[in-house]
């Protein structure tokens, strides 16, 4: 099997298990409270409430992504990766689809409230 092939395969498991590991904790958190949570490699690095951000303001994660936090929304401003998928998702405020950023490791999820002490599990890194 040629290298470029096991790396597609790769991509395409890991895809699959952060889309799977994101739905199942985003369940369990809960949702709707406006709490944007933001991971890098599986580690939160940032917990917004957005119903209480007044400005408009950004937050550099990692050495490539920007995250651009809004009042009641949070997106991806800017990433390094080759297919912009993070940014092209979009604005986010309550969705159950999270922003992810698979090759620079970043996910942003709307949780149920701040200090849930939930975290990913084994499935999404950790």
């Amino acid at each position: 099997m040629k290298i470029s092939n096991k790396i597609l395969i790769f991509s395409f498991v890991t895809a699959v298990v952060l889309a799977v590991a994101a739905v199942v904790f985003i369940h369990s958190a809960g949702i709707g409270e406006g709490i944007a949570v933001i991971y890098l490699k599986g580690e939160v690095v940032e917990e917004i409430d957005l119903n209480a951000v007044t400005e408009s303001y950004t937050i550099d994660v990692g050495d490539g992504n920007t995250v651009l936090v809004e009042p009641g929304r949070i997106s991806m401003l800017s990433a390094d990766c080759p297919d912009q998928l993070c940014v092209k998702r979009g604005a986010i405020s309550d969705s159950l689809y999270p922003i992810v950023c698979l090759p620079n490791e970043v996910m942003i999820l709307i949780s149920g409230s701040t200090g849930s002490g939930q975290q990913p599990d084994a499935i999404a890194g950790r």
